[in-house]
């Protein structure tokens, strides 16, 4: 990672990792939950998107409204690491990303009326930045692949 301005004071990086993966736990909890502010409150206001070739800065409103929609549509089944994240930090501890590999399995009804099943593997970077004491994302890249059930 780029090196930012550095600091006097040495980062405990076991603490900042535990810190982030702590969050990344909490994303899983709040997908079951269908917690969509709780899931909008890990993202910075200056959040980026890079989706499904589109790169958007959406507002904080927008981004509780999708996925109040999105968590209201399905059942999670399963928001499960496929392995451990990778997460790096920059040289001064104010930023870090983690690299995820996660399948997510949900169960949805359609226009008839009949429960389907779909799985997609996903794969996406995070970039955190602390503010103040408090991690927030800055940017989500993020990849998805669909599965046969």
């Amino acid at each position: 990672m780029i090196s930012c301005s550095k600091h006097t004071t040495k980062t405990d990086i076991s603490k900042e990792k535990k810190a982030i993966l702590e969050l990344h736990k909490k994303q899983r909890e709040y997908h079951f939950l269908k917690d969509s502010i709780a899931f909008a409150n890990q993202l910075s206001d200056n959040f980026i998107s890079v989706n499904k070739g589109e790169i958007t800065n959406p507002k904080r409103e927008a981004i509780i409204t999708r996925y109040h929609r999105y968590f209201s549509s399905v059942e999670f089944l399963e928001w499960d690491d496929v392995s451990e994240p990778i997460i790096k930090f920059s040289d001064d501890g104010t930023m870090a990303y983690t690299i995820v590999d996660k399948m997510v399995k949900v169960s949805f009804v359609n226009q008839d009326g009949d429960t389907i099943q779909g799985k997609t593997h996903f794969a996406w970077t995070a970039i955190y930045k602390k503010y103040g004491n408090q991690w927030k994302i800055d940017n989500v890249t993020s990849t998805d692949k669909k599965q046969e059930i």
